[in-house]
């Protein structure tokens, strides 16, 4: 069993900052990609950012250039910097991990999903 808890979450107005963190405790093995993901009501969940062991990332096309995300593998942490906050970036988000970054974006996820972290931007 693997828990993730996410956090960092908050209101902030349009043009702001937030920095996301995941961490994941409990029987965790080589994790070569992790990711961030958001989640609106009637939405699917969707990928925003990947990062492998290597330290490789895609990001989704809205959030490239202000989202950017990091890991520290020691930890089985994972971190999203998000700048330029904009309303449509209000989400939950949620971070997971994948056997390899090409899976990500289709939700072949490794671990059951947390809570998340809202986040809402204020226009």
């Amino acid at each position: 069993q693997v828990q993730v808890v996410e956090s960092g979450g908050g209101l902030v107005q349009a043009g702001g900052s937030l920095r996301l963190s995941c961490s994941a405790s409990g029987r965790i093995f080589s994790i070569n990609a992790m990711g961030w993901f958001r989640q609106t009501p009637g939405k699917q969940r969707e990928l925003v950012a990947a990062i492998t062991s290597g330290g490789n990332t895609n990001y989704a096309d809205s959030v490239k250039g202000r989202f950017t995300i990091s890991r520290d593998n020691a930890k089985n942490t994972v971190y999203l910097q998000m700048n330029s906050l904009k309303p449509e970036d209000t989400a939950v988000y949620y971070c997971n991990a994948g056997s390899n970054i090409d899976v990500l974006p289709r939700r072949w996820v490794l671990w059951s999903w947390g809570q998340g972290t809202q986040v809402t931007v204020s226009s």
